[in-house]
């Protein structure tokens, strides 16, 4: 107990990598193994859902050994505190769709293969319902971890893009298992020697920028409810109701071009608020 309490993040990590990996490996491990077909077998999704369990659950237990009820208490109240701008609440839900949505309109100037996949699909209603309650889920129970935990920790001892950085850096890597498996299906004709390690960076380095624009806005908010609701709308937009029906090149270009956006996003912003500090 002695050692959690002294070092709360690295067991936030080993904790939530534990679960999560153990999960995945668990329930879907021999698909992945065999590399079959993400989109059709349902390992995958169950696989998905036990990964899922590692944030929340290692956030609100490490809340309570290194906290007591006291702990549990503050990450509630952070995660019903809706009182702030609006501003915060527009930039939290439109950064990623408006972000995904300009990379797709100009990619699919040069082929129709990047219009996003709400222009194209018949079962417009399934999709946005399907975006909406995933991301809301998703967002929920991750950042019970990420920022309920881990984010005002860092954040007491290193500045807004270290936090972010640091944390976007673990996330992207708490996700490689998946995005491990996604490769098999999703390299198409690329040799998975180069696929699975150039969707590894691009994915990671887009999640770090992401995250550094989550740190801040959580930074200026203080609310739970606002990271879970950005981080919701990255689910939505890039998962479900704007991603692409791509593999191979295609997918590669679209998720460099997206992460080459984000961190201009993210030097833009850090930009404007020195301007404003000065």
């Amino acid at each position: 107990m002695s050692l959690i309490k002294k070092n709360p993040v690295l067991a936030y990590y080993i904790l939530t990598f534990l679960i999560s990996w153990g999960g995945f490996l668990l329930i879907g491990g021999s698909g992945l193994l065999t590399g079959t077909n993400w989109q059709t077998d349902p390992r995958f999704q169950f696989a998905v859902l036990a990964m899922l369990a590692g944030p929340p659950f290692a956030g609100l237990l490490l809340s309570f050994i290194v906290s007591g009820k006291a702990g549990l208490r503050e990450l509630f109240a952070r995660s019903i505190r809706w009182r702030v701008s609006g501003r915060w609440y527009a930039f939290a839900i439109l950064t990623a769709p408006l972000i995904q949505l300009a990379v797709l309109i100009a990619l699919s100037n040069f082929s129709s293969l990047f219009l996003p996949s709400i222009f194209v699909i018949s079962d417009k209603a399934a999709l946005l319902v399907a975006g909406i309650a995933v991301g809301l889920v998703g967002g929920l129970v991750e950042e019970l971890g990420w920022t309920g935990f881990a984010i005002p920790r860092l954040r007491s001892r290193y500045s807004l893009l270290t936090t972010g950085i640091i944390v976007g850096i673990f996330w992207g890597m708490w996700h490689l298992l998946q995005m491990w498996w996604v490769s098999m299906t999703s390299a198409e004709a690329i040799p998975l020697a180069i696929f699975v390690p150039l969707y590894f960076i691009s994915s990671i380095l887009a999640l770090t920028a992401f995250r550094v624009l989550m740190v801040r806005v959580y930074d200026r908010t203080n609310s739970l409810l606002v990271a879970i609701l950005m981080h919701a709308s990255y689910i939505f937009s890039t998962l479900f109701v704007l991603a692409p029906p791509i593999k191979g090149p295609a997918f590669l270009i679209y998720n460099f071009v997206f992460t080459f956006v984000l961190w201009a996003v993210v030097a833009a912003v850090a930009l404007a608020d020195q301007k404003q500090i000065a």
